[in-house]
């Protein structure tokens, strides 16, 4: 990769969040990288899950304490405490990519390289203040229908702004990527891949870990990133290009 050319790496959130956040934080829709350019979406989110009461079992997806927690989240987000977004996503990708382990260099730059996508804010870095939520972006949201499809035409103009120049690799699973549309023009290189399994098969849930190793392997790598992908060894899986150009 040529040395003046960003990595951006895209990366789904986690359904596990951490709870609470720091104190003196407050989320605003204007916050992080992208509030500027999807603040005024983002406030459409909230406040559709406030008229929905937090959302229902059907929406979120759990049940029980799972749900009264998700709900009370996604009614208190305009002005909850925050956490950075690699601090608030808790899952199997994010604990396997544990950026608190790396150079603290390497972590200022995967705090602005690193996108997340998401269902209820759009877009976040890495380093940016991030609310407790629950809201799957392949979820059906009244009166926007399917967030993915909602999101994408708004999402795509930003996220294509901020990779302007820069090499994109997506680990997004499908029901992210549907709210992304690269940009040949904009886009130095782009590169959608996932993990399958030796025999071809999609790697699925058992791949997040994998997923995560691979992340922190592309921030790591000084190589090319094509080299970087193939490079990367996994007693499972393998590195499968979707789409590149």
């Amino acid at each position: 990769m040529a040395a003046e050319k960003k990595l951006i790496i895209l990366l789904p959130p986690s359904e596990g969040k951490a709870l609470s956040g720091t104190t003196g934080t407050k989320f605003a829709e204007t916050s992080g990288a992208f509030g500027k350019s999807l603040g005024k979406q983002r406030a459409s989110v909230i406040a559709a899950l406030k008229q929905a009461h937090g959302g229902s079992a059907k929406l979120l997806g759990v049940s029980g304490a799972h749900l009264v927690r998700a709900q009370q989240a996604n009614i208190a987000v305009r002005g909850a405490k925050t956490l950075p977004a690699s601090h608030r996503y808790t899952g199997v990708v994010w604990d396997h990519l544990d950026l608190s382990s790396l150079p603290l260099a390497m972590q200022k730059i995967a705090a602005k390289n690193i996108v997340i996508v998401s269902g209820l804010l759009g877009l976040v870095t890495a380093g940016d203040p991030t609310p407790d939520y629950r809201l799957k972006i392949g979820a059906s949201l009244a009166p926007m229908g399917k967030l993915s499809s909602w999101w994408r035409d708004e999402l795509s103009r930003s996220l294509n702004k901020y990779c302007a120049g820069a090499v994109v690799i997506s680990l997004l699973p499908q029901e992210h990527s549907a709210a992304f549309i690269a940009d040949e023009k904009a886009i130095s290189q782009f590169l959608h891949v996932d993990l399958a399994t030796k025999s071809g098969k999609a790697g699925g849930h058992d791949a997040k870990a994998a997923k995560g190793r691979l992340a922190r392997h592309l921030l790591l790598s000084r190589t090319d990133p094509v080299q970087a992908l193939k490079s990367f060894k996994d007693p499972q899986f393998k590195v499968r290009i979707l789409k590149q150009f």
